[in-house]
């Protein structure tokens, strides 16, 4: 951890000194993640550890079932207690963006991580930490048609977070497809029937964009079942044990890594020094992509799902 202290301390032309003693700022973090998508665990843990390491009191927040109509309540109820700063995701700038913009008017600094990159500044805050998605979805589909994919589909389990809209839409760009993007709901083996299904329906299709864990996890077990693993070229978002076991036995042929453990960490650290010194960074921070493949997925292996 003092190693990315240090990083960060360089990104934000400070130093961990800063961290000492007095000005404890009070920061709410509050994201549309589930209770049970693993991939906002690394998240909070990345909120946990700013938290240790700045002192801050950081409360973290999120609807248990990603209600986003709830998750608006919940950015209303962290406006009433006046904090020092406000953390939040941005998968529905029209459902989210009136408390956001609550936020900014009360004159609470506002950091939006993860998604909502195009939207975070006109809706006032003050940067933005995440994933350029487009771009990451666009990387996914060149990768996966120079290693011979052809007839991709992007399966989506948010449809309603244009974040990863973004990723299915870049997908398709990169394959120099038009766009195939395949609905699907948040449950395991509802995702996993849903993929057999399609696959059976659309013999010829050959490449695969799973938008993150939820729908990655699923697909590995439906392509393990039909006796395709390995003969689809599979990508997908953000890492997991299972994404990560599916790169080491040629399942998966890539993951895209938008490190979340940073979206956590790096706006509880900005928000605690802006209250202590009034510092800010001059522009968002990308926090990925990276790609892992059998070729680095060891050096990620072992932090798989918990920082990483």
């Amino acid at each position: 951890m003092k190693k990315l202290l240090a990083i960060v301390g360089a990104l934000l032309m400070t130093t961990t000194s800063l961290f000492a003693g007095g000005h404890t700022a009070n920061i709410i973090v509050v994201t549309h993640g589930s209770d049970t998508d693993a991939f906002w665990g690394v998240v909070r843990n990345g909120v946990e550890a700013a938290r240790e390491d700045t002192g801050a009191n950081v409360q973290y927040r999120n609807p248990p079932t990603g209600d986003l109509n709830e998750m608006a309540s919940l950015i209303e109820a962290a406006i009433a207690q006046n904090p020092d700063g406000i953390v939040v995701s941005i998968p529905a700038p029209d459902i989210l963006g009136g408390p956001i913009e609550a936020a900014v008017a009360a004159g609470i600094p506002v950091i939006s991580m993860n998604s909502g990159a195009g939207v975070s500044k006109s809706l006032g805050a003050v940067m933005h930490v995440g994933q350029p998605e487009y771009e990451a979805g666009l990387g996914g589909g060149e990768k996966s048609k120079g290693l011979g994919g052809s007839n991709g589909v992007c399966f989506n389990h948010e449809p309603m977070n244009t974040a990863l809209k973004d990723r299915c839409q870049g997908f398709a760009d990169g394959m120099g497809e038009a766009l195939n993007m395949v609905e699907v709901s948040t449950d395991f083996d509802d995702i996993k029937n849903t993929v057999i299904a399609h696959m059976t329906s659309n013999p010829d299709t050959n490449a695969i964009m799973a938008v993150g864990p939820t729908g990655c996890d699923p697909t590995i077990a439906a392509l393990k079942e039909m006796g395709k693993s390995g003969s689809i070229v599979l990508g997908c978002f953000d890492l997991g044990p299972a994404i990560v076991d599916g790169i080491i036995d040629g399942t998966v042929a890539y993951a895209i890594d938008q490190q979340q453990f940073l979206q956590g960490y790096i706006p509880v650290v900005v928000l605690h020094l802006n209250h202590r010194n009034g510092t800010l960074p001059g522009n968002s921070i990308n926090s990925g992509p990276g790609f892992v493949t059998q070729g680095n997925v060891e050096l990620v292996k072992k932090l798989a799902g918990v920082e990483r």
